[in-house]
């Protein structure tokens, strides 16, 4: 019935949208609805209570399962929290974190304890705080002589069909180009066996062994998981300490993008469609996780324009 009243006053507000960019309108709304219940708990009592489970997508559990448990985190009221493998080191605040569950899925999104859920109209949130990534993984361990670039890429199933969001050979060759004389390059698109897989499919883009023998000079972070020298847990584990040392970025929409964007400086973000656009994702939300600008390109040829204007700006400055 709740549902059927939140859709209705949707349906009213903002009828001419479509029905699938109308459903995340309908869920934030809910989704505030529900926080109304803890009011009491979360401003006035204040013990630990708070029991945060999730299982659903990495890009949403960056972007509103990790703010909503630091937040209860610094409000003293987080008990403990559950999620998938490889999560630990992401909660690393947290009392008592466990990881039941070894598979993400779309329907684990739909958490209706979350502030938020995928998509909002509204990002002046409440009951989020970003996690200080950057400042709890910071290491004398991966730093080098010239400052680092992260090239975050990504090649999966997107929307049940082919990838459409990543960089090409042909775009990786133009970045390299561009950049290679005067950033340490770390290139990281994780494997299968890397991380905790979801719905979406990864598919294999040959690219490592061209990088390694067009670029030697690029840093594989597949290779610094193999060698360890900062004796990681876990592949996420080493993206946090490679990344707390970084503050250029160019990623792909998605989880990718949004991990990327929680170490300041700038991220250059590549997709080309998707709900985020809808909602400007990438100017509202994005820079509330670390304070980064972030730099949207909808477009192969966007992404080269910027890396011209930004990052081959930087190096000759």
């Amino acid at each position: 019935m709740l549902n059927k009243l939140l859709s209705f006053i949707v349906l009213v507000k903002y009828g001419r949208l479509p029905i699938d960019i109308r459903y995340f309108y309908r869920d934030t709304y809910y989704c505030q609805l529900v926080q109304l219940k803890y009011i009491l708990r979360d401003y006035i009592f204040k013990r630990k209570y708070k029991d945060i489970d999730f299982q659903g997508e990495f890009a949403p559990e960056l972007q509103f399962v990790l703010p909503f448990a630091y937040w209860h985190y610094k409000n003293g009221t987080l008990k403990k929290t559950e999620g998938c493998t490889y999560t630990k080191e992401m909660y690393f605040f947290s009392p008592a974190h466990s990881e039941p569950y070894d598979i993400r899925t779309e329907e684990g999104n739909y958490n209706y304890e979350m502030p938020r859920i995928l998509y909002s109209q509204n990002y002046d949130m409440k009951k989020w705080l970003p996690v200080p990534f950057k400042q709890y993984y910071q290491n004398s361990i991966y730093k080098y002589d010239k400052p680092i670039l992260i090239i975050a890429n990504r090649y999966n199933m997107e929307w049940g069909g082919q990838p459409i969001s990543f960089f090409s050979i042909e775009i990786l060759s133009y970045i390299l180009e561009k950049v290679k004389g005067s950033y340490t390059v770390i290139y990281n698109r994780p494997r299968p066996h890397h991380i905790t897989m979801d719905n979406s499919d990864i598919y294999d883009l040959n690219e490592h062994k061209w990088l390694e023998e067009s670029y030697p000079e690029v840093i594989l972070m597949e290779n610094l998981f193999k060698e360890n020298k900062g004796s990681a847990n876990n592949f996420n584990h080493l993206q946090l300490m490679v990344y707390a040392n970084a503050d250029k970025f160019i990623s792909i929409h998605g989880g990718t993008a949004t991990l990327a964007s929680y170490f300041g400086g700038i991220n250059l973000i590549l997709s080309k469609k998707g709900p985020e656009h809808h909602f400007n994702c990438y100017h509202k939300l994005y820079p509330k996780l670390s304070g980064a600008k972030i730099i949207h390109a909808k477009t192969d040829d966007e992404v080269k324009n910027y890396v011209d204007e930004i990052f081959a700006k930087e190096i000759a400055a």
